[in-house]
């Protein structure tokens, strides 16, 4: 791992510092100030000249300050003179406004592609993407990775004869049936309809689920109405317990807490891809990491290695 460079911004020091212990390459500092008129001044502090330069940045809350601190830090490296920018985004907040779908409305997932690009970025590796479409935001090259090996892995150690993987929507559906085949087991999904960020219903489960040990599995979980509502519809058909998987736990507004209070739910599993405060976690919360992952990664597209034999 010669000439390369890994720097991160506030959003998860401790996910940029777990990679580099696996890459086995310092993790070199970087000096995030403030102007009295509340602007930031980002300074990378170590050399980049000619290097391959990372920067590790999820997009988690507060999203805004962690976007322009990552556009900052672009900048920086662009100006030092680097060789090539890698942005390792283990998660794209953005993603999740990927479509048109109501009048006047702004399509951030595009936009802040964009930004990403104009600010330096020559190439994105980031992990599970909301949906396909968002890849083709960008007009660099994008490694996307999937955390599904990590949770397989997790849900192998538990008697699966008579479980069953549920998708909460049909989106979702092709995730969780390739997440299914990993275990050997069986896949269904809901119906689900969203009203607003925080509405939605799911009118039936198409699959199943009965009397079953159901893994429900989701890309992310913010307040966790759509588990909840899922929840209900799992009730009604009498399943045997419920585990819940995703990639990214952001968990606002007590989400774990209160999805910790649903004694039908024996199980929350999530990745470290966003940083979860010692104060959100519970006993039913498992955080496996995906550092090895975005390490190996990084190590193959700075060898110019392939990145999808991963998944091989």
């Amino acid at each position: 791992m010669r000439d390369i460079a890994v720097f991160t911004g506030s959003a998860h020091p401790e996910l940029a510092a777990e990679i580099c212990e696996q890459l086995d390459v310092p993790l070199l500092p970087t000096r995030i100030s403030r102007f009295a008129n509340d602007c930031i001044e980002v300074q990378l502090q170590g050399n980049c000249r000619e290097k391959d330069v990372f920067l590790i940045q999820p997009l988690s809350p507060p999203t805004q300050e962690h976007l322009a601190e990552l556009l900052f830090m672009l900048n920086a490296a662009r100006g030092a003179s680097a060789g090539r920018i890698t942005v390792v985004l283990p998660h794209y907040a953005y993603a999740r406004s990927d479509k048109k779908d109501a009048p006047r409305i702004s399509i951030g997932g595009r936009l802040v592609a964009d930004l990403l690009t104009t600010a330096g970025a020559d190439r994105v590796l980031a992990m599970t993407l909301h949906s396909p479409q968002v890849h083709g935001f960008f007009n660099i090259p994008v490694d996307h990775l999937h955390a599904l090996r990590e949770l397989a892995d997790h849900f192998r150690r538990y008697n699966l004869d008579n479980a069953v993987v549920v998708s909460p929507d049909l989106g979702n559906a092709k995730e969780a049936a390739a997440f299914a085949r990993m275990l050997g087991i069986e896949v269904a999904a809901g119906a689900k309809q969203r009203y607003a960020d925080d509405k939605v219903v799911i009118s039936s489960v198409i699959g199943e689920v009965a009397d079953r040990d159901v893994i429900v599995l989701d890309d992310e979980i913010a307040k966790g109405s759509t588990v909840f509502e899922l929840l209900a519809r799992l009730r009604e058909r009498n399943v045997r317990s419920v585990r819940v998987a995703c990639t990214h736990g952001l968990f606002a507004a007590d989400a774990v807490q209160r999805l910790s209070a649903e004694k039908e739910i024996e199980e929350i599993v999530c990745t470290n891809t966003v940083p979860i405060p010692m104060h959100n976690r519970t006993d039913k919360l498992t955080i496996l990491s995906v550092a090895p992952a975005l390490a190996e990664a990084m190590r193959r597209i700075h060898n110019g290695e392939s990145v999808s034999a991963l998944f091989g």
